[in-house]
Formats: C-alpha cells, structure tokens, sequence
C-alpha cells in the first residue's frame, strides 16, 4: 500500500474514532464537525479532506455497528451441519443485532442516500482489518457485498450449491426474504408492541417457511 493511502486510513480512523468517542459519551446531540475535529487534534478543513460532510462521516460511523455483528458469526455459526443452517443462523445473528439498533442498521442498508454500502465497507475495513481478518472467505465474500439484496444472494448461492433450491428460485427467495426483515425492522422502530426476541424468532421463522417453500 502507498504510503499517500496508508496516511488516508489513518486520518479517517482518527475521526471515525473520535465520532464514536462522542456519541458514547454524550449522544448524537453532540455531534458537530468542529468538535469531532476538536477530539481527533485536528481542525474542521482537515476533516473535510477525508469525509464529504457530517453525513458522510456517521454513515461511515454507523458501519463500526456492525462490528460486534462480524465477530458474532463465527459463534452463532458453531455446529452448522449444511449451508441451509448456516444461512438461518446467519439470519438470526443478523437480527439479533439489528432489532436492538434498528436505526442505525436502517440507516446502511436501507436509508444510505449517495453512499455506497460496497464503497464504505471495503474502505473501513481496509482501516479497521482486524474486524474480518479471521473469517472464513464465503462470510467475507458476503460482508463485502454492495448492498443487503446481494449479501443475501451470496449466502442463498451456498445453500443452491448444496441442492437444497433450484438457481430459478434464488431471486425470488430473496426478494420474499428482504421484504419480511424490512417489514418487521420497521415494526420494532415503530415499536408496535413487539419484543425484541419475539421479532428475532418470528422472522427466522418465516424465512426458514419461505426457504422450505422453494425446497427440492
């Protein structure tokens, strides 16, 4: 890596890190450009070097949510005997970690505006490596994908590989299976009197009917 790209990485991790440091502490109420120029020790013209605007920054703040999510899946996966039980497990680690910051997963994967989901995930993790460094490839293959409906394609590949769907079904799969997470995300944003766990289960319960649906 140049050395020009390598002085890149380390200035964005420098705000992003400082983005977080904030909002922890304080909120999303205290988040401006000028202080979290302040917290990384340096001024409000530097940080627009490296992120567009405010936006651009918290969407690439939001990605380190889904840090404790990658780490996750090895363990959820433990015990997998085949690609369709990895594909469900997969789910529910997935939701587990969604439906408890609803927000902000809305936020990446359906609410990005200009950003690219592929863009902002190849980039942070070429600053934050170690976040993926240790897993198997068919689970980077996936994390690295451009958006939420191609991740899910990947995983869906795996399970056709194996024989479980035929390859004319994969898209339609898909499709039944983004509209039932997004609908039920939108229920515990609304909090339409639904718990967190009872969200979790119901939706890797209908994804498991709509995946058996389609079974060879």
């Amino acid at each position: 890596m140049e050395k020009k790209e390598i002085q890149k990485q380390r200035m964005m991790r420098y705000f992003i890190d400082a983005t977080r440091r904030i909002i922890d502490t304080e909120g999303f109420e205290g988040v401006t450009v000028r202080r979290i120029a302040d917290y990384a020790g340096y001024n409000s013209a530097t940080l627009y070097n490296y992120f567009d605007n405010l936006q651009h920054l918290l969407f690439f703040y939001s990605m380190s949510y889904l840090k404790e999510y990658v780490e996750s899946l090895p363990k959820f996966l433990e015990g997998s005997r085949d690609s369709r039980e990895k594909y469900l497990r997969i789910w529910r680690c997935f939701c587990h970690f969604s439906f408890h910051n609803p927000r902000v997963y809305e936020t990446i994967f359906f609410n990005n505006g200009s950003y690219s989901i592929k863009e902002a995930a190849e980039q942070y993790y070429s600053i934050f490596p170690e976040e993926i460094a240790a897993h198997p490839e068919f689970l980077t293959k996936m994390l690295l994908r451009s958006d939420i409906y191609s991740r899910n394609i990947t995983l869906l590949e795996s399970v056709k590989d194996e024989g479980f769907i035929s390859e004319e079904s994969v898209g339609e799969i898909n499709d039944m299976t983004l509209l039932i997470y997004q609908g039920m995300l939108m229920q515990v944003i609304n909090n339409d009197g639904l718990s967190v766990k009872s969200a979790i289960d119901k939706t890797v319960l209908y994804i498991e009917k709509t995946l058996d649906a389609f079974r060879l």
